[in-house]
């Protein structure tokens, strides 16, 4: 099973972003390959239609969310406001055909590891359950370190194999915030997890030229090295 699980510290952290030059790198770089990208649920206004818009030309990928549900709340607490359930069955089912069908699936998680998908279990309980490789969306600004650091522990705890750590300007930043704010020597020297890269901040994310360049600038193959 090739599949990679994309998470953060937090929502609006900037999973969308690098998800999406994720899958712009993948279909440059592998044009001959398929890729499946799946939202494990969607709460809200969701992410789907923006990969519908970016990626619609493109045959080799299939976009998946199985679960939505209107209220921007945590996925059990969302599904009671709607009389719902919050069926894993129909994830599981839906990740499953992914793997079957592509040659490469990434998971794109809601809110942070410690995020809960159901009453019982939260997004690094799946990334547990489901052996899924996975990397750490880290926001650029004050308190990362410890934010980093503390999910960084959770992934350990959950004994989730943890690939690596993105670093990702929500802001717009310069250099010396980049170091002031995340700086790459000590977050590696506290968690042991190697950083992958750094996304600038994007005014324009649909711009499918920019976001292969900037993906191309991460070490994106350690990500598919266990392939």
């Amino acid at each position: 099973m090739s599949a990679l699980l994309i998470t953060g510290t937090d929502t609006n952290v900037g999973k969308t972003v690098f998800t999406s030059s994720f899958i712009a790198y993948w279909l440059h770089y592998h044009p001959n390959q398929s890729i499946g990208l799946m939202k494990l649920m969607q709460t809200g206004m969701g992410d789907h239609q923006l990969y519908e818009d970016l990626f619609k030309t493109y045959q080799s990928i299939e976009i998946v969310t199985p679960l939505k549900f209107t209220a921007p709340l945590a996925p059990p607490i969302a599904a009671i406001k709607e009389g719902k359930i919050v069926d894993l069955k129909t994830v599981w089912q839906a990740f499953c055909s992914l793997t079957q069908n592509k040659d490469f699936v990434i998971i794109e998680a809601l809110g942070g590891l410690g995020s809960p998908v159901t009453d019982e279990l939260t997004v690094a309980d799946i990334a547990f359950e489901w052996r899924l490789d996975t990397v750490l969306v880290v926001p650029v600004q004050l308190g990362a370190i410890g934010a980093a650091v503390a999910n960084v522990a959770l992934a350990r705890q959950a004994k989730i194999n943890l690939k690596g750590i993105i670093l990702n300007c929500v802001h717009p930043t310069t250099v010396e915030e980049i170091n002031d704010l995340t700086p790459t020597d000590l977050i590696q020297s506290l968690c042991h997890v190697p950083i992958l890269g750094i996304v600038p901040y994007l005014s324009e994310p649909h711009n499918l030229a920019k976001l292969t360049q900037i993906a191309s600038n991460c070490d994106l193959e350690l990500l598919l090295c266990s392939r």
